[in-house]
């Protein structure tokens, strides 16, 4: 059968299962988006291509499924690169179609020329320009291969005439391949040796920990350890887990932290958390982790183990002697009562500003267990991650190690896309919507049923707060809003805005009971301070730094109320979600 080879790779990634691609069409594309009309795969014009990548990223993780993006030459593919370098690090196997011009223009700065290959090789797994119809069936099926194997962005650059190119060939065999990795059974011995020695013994997950949640709960069972996490293990760790004490980190909180510096062995499983001063200083180290060049790199350690987690732990599971003595989890159990219970006291009703804490633990009583949540970097991260419990059936879509804005809303479209049943609830602070707020219009033009809620502050809060804890004067991180509700109704979605925290319950209500997207605009305390697990005399320092000069500069209003709005409350919170574990 002849086709081009515009078909020949369209109907390859059909065969290699994607349902979806995310992009805009034109120019050196229109080749392929006129083979993708005539194909199974859906493609979800989104109106800028930075919001594409990211929601082939999500749309991706959700599915577990090969995901395409496709641009045309020059700046359409180029918009793709943050949101596939988020998509990347991510580990989403997700496959861009850049389009390219045709190769006799290459080479002599053209209009919109573009040389993708350096640009992409540093956020792919795959990166390959096609140059023939002989060798386009090889290259698309080495790129989905790798996209599916290696968990990442594989880029293949198709030039224009190329495309319109005729071939005989028939789409490839896409091979999945499927393996374990273990340690040898020396350094297995190793390890029980170890840890047998430890008295305070504690055990850290991240996501490689995905498939390991019986594994890990069994081995803190037999040590009688407690079980801490990153943020990206969150959704993994903490459903139906006795021995978790929650994240520790950045973003972590205070009985986290405090297990892992108080232990003298940590065990650290499927975990390359980056920031080294929430590491104890002084226990002995066991690393687990499918990457051998991952041992050791964020922390020294004594034991490095190249494996999977859990058929790790399997082997493991069976030399270690069950320990009796409970002192050390008991301990931990209590600080995670008592920093939850903290947690909870800013999470009330308030006659004055709406306290962002108390927005996302009424949206967490009313949305369904099995709701995909999404939330910008930034604030509403943070109180996604401590006010949204885990359920084991929920899920959790963050852009923590490429750190991007603007995130949360294209995560959301790329979800619904790929789990139509699902609720999908995107928590959106007001300067990261605003940089990709036309892609609302895709929620409506391509029916995705997305319920966003906008975290307004009139500011870029987390800035704001880095800033301060710098001792610096917080500069440019104001933001002139507009009302949010009325803009989304505008634009085609319902759209409501809330100012006093009585109508908030009902507005939620009303949010997640619409029959397509909708938006609600809850105007939230400009003042409320994202406090880390762990306070340093530097952070201290800052922040007192900031309240002299705010008053020297006469702002000593600001320094006031940035202070007395995060006093701890008085009266207890109304709907403490965590119970002290046994």
């Amino acid at each position: 059968m002849s086709r081009n080879v515009a078909e020949l790779i369209i109907a390859t990634l059909e065969h290699a299962g994607a349902k979806r691609c995310y992009g805009l069409p034109g120019d050196t594309l229109n080749l392929v988006t006129d083979a993708i009309r005539r194909s199974t795969i859906r493609f979800i014009h989104v109106r800028h291509e930075e919001a594409g990548g990211f929601a082939a990223g999500a749309d991706a993780l959700v599915s577990d499924e090969l995901v395409v993006c496709a641009g045309s030459c020059g700046p359409g593919s180029l918009h793709f690169i943050n949101g596939l370098f988020d998509a990347h690090r991510n580990r989403a196997p997700v496959v861009l179609i850049a389009s390219q011009l045709g190769r006799d223009e290459l080479g002599t700065d053209f209009p919109q020329e573009v040389d993708f290959k350096p640009l992409y090789q540093q956020a792919s797994v795959f990166c390959q320009e096609v140059r023939t119809a002989e060798a386009a069936g090889r290259i698309i099926a080495m790129a989905v291969q790798a996209a599916l194997n290696k968990r990442g962005v594989a880029v293949v650059i198709l030039p224009a005439d190329v495309a319109s190119l005729s071939t005989d060939e028939a789409p490839r065999q896409i091979h999945r391949a499927t393996s374990v990795l273990t340690p040898v059974l020396d350094e297995i011995a190793k390890a029980v040796e170890i840890i047998s020695r430890g008295r305070k013994i504690a055990i850290y997950g991240g996501s490689g920990c995905q498939h390991a949640h019986e594994e890990v709960i069994a081995l803190a069972a037999k040590l009688k350890a407690p079980v801490a996490y990153t943020s990206r293990a969150k959704d993994f760790l903490e459903p139906n887990n006795p021995f978790a004490v929650g994240m520790t980190g950045i973003f972590g909180v205070k009985s986290g932290f405090d297990a892992l510096m108080e232990c003298d062995t940590l065990i650290l499983l499927g975990c390359d958390f980056a920031w080294r001063q929430f590491y104890p200083g002084k226990a002995t180290i066991i690393q687990i982790d499918t990457e051998p060049t991952h041992l050791g790199r964020r922390h020294p350690i004594d034991l490095g183990l190249a494996g999977d987690v859990g058929p790790t732990l399997q082997l493991l599971l069976p030399g270690l002697v069950e320990r009796a003595d409970t002192g050390f989890l008991e301990k931990a159990g209590k600080q995670r009562f008592e920093t939850y219970h903290q947690l909870e006291k800013r999470a009330v009703a308030s006659t004055e500003a709406i306290h962002p804490q108390y927005v996302t633990t009424c949206l967490a009583e009313a949305a369904n267990e099995d709701a995909i949540w999404t939330a910008d970097g930034g604030t509403p991260m943070v109180w996604l991650l401590r006010h949204v419990s885990a359920t084991g059936r929920n899920r959790t879509l963050l852009s923590l190690t490429h750190g991007s804005m603007a995130n949360a809303l294209p995560y959301a479209l790329g979800a619904a896309a790929a789990r139509p049943d699902c609720q999908v609830i995107c928590l959106s602070g007001d300067g990261g919507l605003t940089m990709l707020l036309g892609d609302l219009l895709t929620a409506v033009q391509e029916e995705l049923n997305i319920k966003v809620v906008v975290f307004n502050n009139g500011s870029l809060a987390f800035v704001d707060l880095e800033q301060k804890v710098e001792g610096l004067l917080n500069t440019y991180t104001d933001l002139r809003n507009p009302d949010f509700g009325a803009l989304a109704r505008a634009m085609g979605l319902w759209g409501e805005r809330v100012e006093e925290a009585a109508d908030l319950p009902g507005a939620i209500t009303r949010l997640l009971e619409q029959d397509g997207p909708a938006l609600l605009d809850v105007v939230v305390d400009g003042y409320e301070l994202v406090v880390p697990p762990h306070v340093s005399a530097g952070n201290v320092g800052g922040t007192a730094l900031y309240a002299a000069k705010a008053l020297l500069a006469g702002e000593g209003r600001e320094a006031a109320r940035l202070i007395t709005h995060n006093l701890p409350v008085a009266r207890p919170a109304p709907r403490t979600q965590i119970k002290q574990e046994s």
